[in-house]
């Protein structure tokens, strides 16, 4: 990904949840992504996406078109709801580092895969997740003063980051997304767009499409 290019298309966006969205808030199209974290078809389509589309559809100026990540957390890998906290955690303490923090997750997937960390706390994770942030220069305890529960009286009122995870989850369902990657063109779901396309694929779709 080149994070240089990525970071000045969103110092151009001054919206809610800004970290997500790559290009022009002005797009004349709009391209949502649903990735989940745990998901190997995800971080294919994710990579594809960073590494060699959106560099494309900026480098042509007939394309206008705005990227947005959007989050698709698949609960029966318990741990997917963590990763997912930790990434809007990361956005809140520096939205610019969004997109970077996600593609570490994404080169670190199998790390949280069930396999891998089913003997592990909801706190050893979070632990784990700070360790990738410090590396990109996020501060550690601000991010894990978004995650960690407090010792307190049990309330089930959650973490500070909650709220944030709550807006994405209910967006998806609003929206019918079931599966991880899902994708939609200006609001309307295309299922024929696969996690395998390359730069050739997705060149001919957006053709086709615009």
């Amino acid at each position: 990904m080149d994070l240089n290019k990525l970071d000045q298309a969103l110092k151009n966006v001054s919206a809610p949840y800004s970290g997500h969205r790559i290009g022009p808030q002005a797009a004349s199209h709009i391209l949502e992504f649903y990735v989940d974290f745990t998901c190997p078809f995800s971080r294919r389509l994710f990579n594809n996406l960073t590494k060699e589309v959106i560099p494309s559809v900026q480098a042509d100026s007939d394309k206008s078109i705005q990227f947005i990540l959007r989050h698709q957390v698949q609960p029966w890998h318990p741990q997917s709801t963590l990763l997912h906290e930790a990434s809007l955690a990361a956005e809140k303490i520096d939205p610019q580092k969004f997109l970077a923090y996600a593609e570490k997750l994404f080169d670190v997937q199998r790390d949280y895969f069930d396999e891998a960390c089913h003997n592990l706390s909801r706190t050893q994770i979070y632990h784990s997740l700070a360790d990738h942030a410090e590396s990109l220069g996020i501060d550690r305890e601000e991010f894990l003063g978004y995650l960690l529960i407090p010792d307190a009286e049990p309330r089930n009122k959650g973490n500070k980051i909650h709220g944030d995870l709550k807006y994405h989850i209910k967006l998806a369902r609003q929206n019918g997304i079931h599966v991880s990657p899902t994708v939609l063109l200006d609001g309307i779901i295309d299922s024929s767009v696969s996690s395998s396309w390359g730069l050739n694929e997705w060149n001919d779709w957006l053709e086709a499409k615009l």
